[in-house]
């Protein structure tokens, strides 16, 4: 499968430094089933494209699947190695993950312009051209399909269900055009080839939840999305329409219904839901039935984390690679908290934040208790001095560990709350995620993840470096051997 992006802006070789790739290298990432490539066909200063090529391979697919999944035809003769799919959402966070996040390090206010862009993906798989136009026209887009008869030498056949897709924009982020992609792609082929649990709404809220609520077709995309299971989806819906006049819309008839990705005969609405939050590369057994999600592992740790920070009663809070604004929702319910800033790399991400936490209709009182800005842990700032407490919340696992030392010396010797608290996964739990490849990470974008001896050895170190007392708690529901899913250091 193959995914170009062109652009004729001005210099051209701006996407050379939002995609955080050079044209003059081939650049190749390890996927699921195979591997991405990334190389630009076209570069010159007054056009640019780069192309993203993934090679799966199809034993290698089979053999990932497991024993008795889908008819025994089936995994020899199908279509996963060509279609654009969830295969090409992971590439595209794995090999484009910056751009994605809306971040340029050479370039910070880059990813703030508006460029002309043209995107052509091949093949992608709808029952008629009419439902690429029906995912992408409200978002802005000019549609083309080129379809591809059954048989060219039996025409009487007519065409099969494969498209190329070429989509065109005359000024759009770039991190917003590769967030439709990563969303609707898998929603127009209509299956994943990961299971889908909680994690997945978590990720639909993140990378819709600027465009999504106002989508005629939220519904439908919502539905297919998490694969039809009612348990996630009416509460991911609700999430999705918070603070919005719309209603929650009335059920889509889907032609196409849900593809079997379990046992014969088992739809993914039957698959049981996991014991604990999952990852991409999880996939529960199949043949129980779904039950009510419980609370989200990344609402617990913020959750868990908003109460430590209750405790301690501090007048003026930090919220460090704040993201969305979660944790500084529930930081805007403690009446003895007279400050909070927030603080996140991402511009897009702090734009969301002011949406969800309504800043614009605070009064000003309480808007005076509130602030965001734009910032990294790397280097050193002056407005991260004289708070009471800091909270950085899955944030160090997406950090290169060679620079740790610069977000210590930042945090620890430089702005130095009396309080800190940081969280991060316990490699230990990973075990028990079936799907998950000894030495593979929870999510694309981390750098690392540590056990809990390496993460109490960390902080340890850092306490004993800038005169603070830690302890290591754990994060989530205990399993014997392994820990809790998530851990945290509490630096006084």
């Amino acid at each position: 499968m193959l995914l170009t992006i062109t652009t004729t802006h001005q210099p051209a070789t701006d996407l050379g430094y939002l995609l955080h790739k050079n044209p003059a290298r081939l650049q190749s990432v390890e996927i699921t089933g195979g591997q991405a490539h990334v190389f630009y066909p076209e570069a010159t200063a007054e056009r640019r494209t780069a192309a993203l090529l993934l090679d799966l391979d199809p034993v290698g697919l089979v053999r990932g699947r497991g024993n008795g999944e889908g008819f025994a035809l089936e995994q020899y003769v199908n279509d996963r190695p060509y279609v654009a799919s969830s295969f090409l959402s992971v590439a595209l966070s794995k090999a484009f993950g910056t751009a994605l996040n809306g971040t340029c390090k050479d370039r910070p206010a880059l990813p703030a312009e508006a460029l002309p862009l043209a995107i052509t993906v091949a093949v992608v798989s709808a029952p008629s051209p009419d439902w690429p136009r029906r995912l992408f026209e409200p978002l802005g887009y000019t549609i083309e399909t080129e379809a591809y008869p059954l048989d060219p030498t039996q025409p009487e056949w007519g065409d099969s269900p494969y498209y190329t897709l070429r989509l065109r924009h005359d000024g759009l982020h770039l991190q917003d055009v590769l967030t439709h992609l990563y969303v609707l792609l898998p929603v127009l082929d209509n299956d994943k080839h990961y299971y889908v649990d909680q994690q997945e709404a978590e990720k639909l809220l993140h990378r819709g939840g600027d465009w999504l609520p106002r989508h005629p077709e939220r519904g439908f995309i919502t539905r297919r999305y998490l694969r039809y299971l009612a348990a996630m989806v009416n509460p991911t819906l609700a999430r999705l329409l918070e603070g919005t006049e719309e209603e929650l819309p009335e059920s889509t008839v889907d032609p196409a219904g849900p593809r079997v990705d379990a046992q014969e005969g088992d739809s993914a609405e039957t698959a049981a839901p996991p014991v604990a939050a999952q990852d991409d590369a999880t996939r529960g057994p199949a043949g129980s039935t779904v039950q009510q999600p419980k609370l989200s592992l990344h609402d617990q740790r913020l959750q868990q984390v908003a109460h430590e920070i209750y405790q301690l009663a501090p007048k003026r809070v930090l919220d460090l690679g704040c993201g969305e604004g979660k944790l500084l929702r529930l930081l805007l319910r403690q009446p003895k908290i007279e400050f909070i800033r927030g603080m996140d790399v991402s511009h897009l991400a702090l734009s969301r934040a002011a949406q969800r936490l309504h800043l614009d209709e605070l009064s000003p009182r309480q808007r005076a208790c509130i602030e965001l800005i734009q910032g990294s842990l790397l280097y050193r700032d002056e407005r991260l001095a004289g708070f009471d407490a800091a909270a950085l919340v899955e944030v160090i696992e997406h950090l290169d560990e060679n620079r740790l030392a610069a977000l210590e010396a930042v945090v620890f010797a430089q702005a130095r709350p009396a309080h800190v608290f940081v969280t991060t996964p316990n490699a230990d739990y990973n075990q028990l995620f079936e799907k998950l490849n000894a030495g593979d990470f929870r999510h694309d974008d981390h750098r690392f993840e540590w056990t809990r001896a390496e993460f109490a050895a960390w902080a340890t170190g850092v306490a004993e470096r800038h005169g603070y007392q830690v302890s290591v708690v754990a994060m989530g529901k205990e399993a014997e051997g392994v820990g809790a899913p998530s851990q945290m250091a509490v630096f006084n």
